[in-house]
């Protein structure tokens, strides 16, 4: 077997690891069940990654979170290491084809997400492949107790029975006590080994601000360090409100954002990470796998929905070991607002089942029927047939999401058909006084040619590839080829994917999960109002606030926090309106004296020296006499 620094230092072409890699490793090498809570930036998938490529056999990994999921294997693939990711949409004939490859194709990992666990044809083919190890990332999931419980997690103890010699490693960033003794019973370990690397990091300063003018601060910050940072905000508007704004004060920026087109998404994303941009400016869709050493600040404009998610997104900052910020901006509309955006959007069980029924009718999916079958999906359309409230419906939606009734894919894009419905004489006397669509309608005649005969379908990108066109030109056209009366043209715009889990079986459906709805709701509402005890709180060190809050104990102040500078400072002024106390005392000792005299003999500021006056005055160690100077009390 390979030593895994020698696989370390050929793949990743890094020299050592980090803490407690190595050891959790070789944990996992000695055929041990591994626990392993890692912070973000701990470099959680080299973990199993390594072990599974010390190891002859395939490697699962279980992992509810499809972007990562492909990230992964990309990277992997990049490596020249043989990882496939079975996700949503695909046919069966495509599922039992790639589950063939990876019994017979030399594949090193196999990506799945949990619901797949339930398949037969899945759990069949798994029971006849080399395992060397399954990896459960994001293992929080599997806890009633964890912020993204998902019931479906539940299921990978099936993979114990149908591999009960292959140990198993759980991996997570963040995760109470609680829900670690959660996860070492849902998993069935044996003797677990677990790591746990303090959530400590001592070159990160937490701060938090109280602040009316939130641009004006968050500018001040940036000038002040012009290092890479991150800006959080609460939506997508804000995205380009805020980088649009720093732009105009002469602070590069850009922005990211869920919605953004993929190619976008790269642009922005590379223009940061390669240091052309000082400011990143996103939403928390931002974030997952980034590993950027150099960010000096993290600021959240808006409050984050609970300690788990802030502790993660302010944990991109000084990676690199250097002095670093994390910073939250609040002020007196805060609290009102998270309340709102994360505490009134959550749905109740009375609507999820209103939604659920409704979008099986949107689908025409009869009671009994629907398992596995998936529809393209225009969410706004949804909403306005059923006038429902577009947040509340899209939570919804995330909610039968994570509870394993459907799978909810995002991905815009066209469905087109179109067919030509005059002759092909005419159609050609047509393009005589209209020459521009010349090309555009050739490529389309020569690339599909029953187009004259059927309602075909049409691949916009394919034909704007071959015309030498943009994809808007053609559309351009399309339509007003049609309103031309030239053809019929299906325009149909789709920004999701739905694939039902369950037949339908309306109530009874969503009543299997209604205990999981209410108490969801009521771990949120902890989270928010713990989030808002954590920016309230101005007495004890936020470092030690965020580390006991995930059960770590007898702690020292961090000294960098807004909290403990601000004791400190405080101190400094006890101790030096002690010391002019003292220093008033001795001047007086000889003779009385006027404040005029005492302040140009003690250098010392006005006001400071007049609360200090006050002071021995109230205590009747000086007095005033009768030509308004001051002498001691006693003389």
């Amino acid at each position: 077997m390979e030593h895994p620094i020698n696989i370390l230092e050929r793949y990743w072409k890094y020299t050592s690891f980090r803490p407690l890699q190595e050891d959790i490793i070789n944990a996992v090498l000695e055929g041990e069940d591994t626990f392993a809570l890692l912070p973000t930036g701990g470099g959680k998938s080299l973990c199993f990654q390594i072990p599974a490529l010390a190891r002859k056999g395939i490697c699962i990994v279980v992992s509810p979170l499809i972007a990562l999921m492909k990230d992964q294997v990309k990277q992997l693939n990049n490596k020249g290491i043989k990882a496939m990711a079975i996700t949503s949409g695909i046919s069966y004939n495509q599922l039992d084809a790639l589950l063939d490859n990876c019994i017979y194709g030399n594949y090193k990992f196999l990506y799945l997400s949990p619901e797949r666990l339930q398949q037969e044809l899945v759990q069949e083919r798994i029971r006849q492949m080399p395992v060397n190890l399954i990896a459960v990332d994001e293992a929080h999931c599997i806890s009633q107790w964890g912020s993204d419980f998902r019931p479906a997690y539940k299921n990978i103890t099936i993979l114990r029975q149908l591999q009960p010699t292959v140990n198993v490693i759980a991996l997570t960033a963040s995760a109470k006590p609680e829900i670690i003794n959660d996860i070492v019973k849902e998993l069935d370990f044996i003797n677990p080994q677990i790591f746990k690397q303090s959530f400590f990091r001592p070159n990160l300063g937490y701060m938090v601000f109280h602040e009316e003018d939130k641009y004006y601060r968050l500018q001040t910050i940036l000038n002040k360090y012009k290092e890479p940072s991150i800006v959080y905000v609460r939506n997508r508007k804000m995205t380009l409100e805020v980088s649009s704004f720093l732009e105009s004060k002469q602070i590069s920026a850009t922005f990211y954002h869920g919605g953004l087109p993929t190619d976008d998404k790269d642009k922005h994303m590379n223009l940061w990470l390669n240091d052309q941009k000082q400011v990143m400016v996103a939403t928390n869709a931002f974030g997952m796998g980034i590993d950027k050493p150099n960010v000096k600040t993290v600021v959240h404009l808006n409050l984050p929905e609970s300690i788990e998610s802030y502790f993660q997104e302010a944990g991109r900052a000084g990676r690199n070991g250097k002095k670093a910020f994390a910073v939250i901006l609040k002020n007196n509309n805060d609290e009102a607002r998270v309340k709102n955006q994360f505490l009134k959007i959550l749905p109740h069980v009375d609507f999820v089942k209103q939604v659920y029924r409704k979008l099986c009718s949107y689908f025409q999916i009869s009671y009994g029927e629907g398992e596995y079958k998936t529809f393209d999906f225009d969410f706004n359309s949804f909403c306005k047939t059923y006038n429902f409230n577009t947040i509340l419906a899209y939570n919804t939606l995330l909610l039968l999401d994570r509870n394993s009734i459907i799978v909810l894919s995002k991905q815009f894009k066209n469905k087109v058909s179109a067919q030509f419905i005059i002759s092909s004489p005419a159609l050609f006397k047509y393009l005589e006084t209209r020459t521009k669509y010349n090309i555009i309608v050739k490529s389309i005649l020569r690339m599909y040619g029953g187009i004259f005969d059927n309602d075909t379908k049409i691949n916009i990108s394919k034909i704007a590839e071959k015309a030498s066109v943009s994809e808007k030109q053609i559309t351009e056209v399309l339509l007003q080829l049609e309103q031309d009366e030239i053809i019929t043209l299906n325009l149909a715009k789709t920004d999701a994917q739905v694939t039902f889990i369950e037949p339908r079986e309306d109530d009874k459906t969503i009543n299997r999960i209604a205990t999981i709805i209410k108490q969801q709701n009521q771990l949120k509402n902890d989270q928010v109002h713990a989030i808002l005890d954590y920016i309230n709180n101005d007495k004890t060190c936020k470092s030690i606030q965020l580390l006991n809050y995930f059960g770590e104990k007898n702690l020292e102040p961090c000294g960098i926090c807004s909290v403990c500078i601000s004791n400190k400072k405080q101190s400094e002024k006890s101790k030096n309106k002690s010391d002019l106390k003292q220093l008033v005392i001795t001047q007086l000792q000889d003779k009385a004296k006027s404040s005029r005299e005492l302040k140009s003999a003690l250098n010392c500021q006005e006001t400071e020296l007049k609360k200090v006056l006050q002071l021995l005055l109230e205590h009747d160690i000086i007095k005033i006499t009768e030509t308004n100077t001051y002498k001691l009390s006693h003389l």
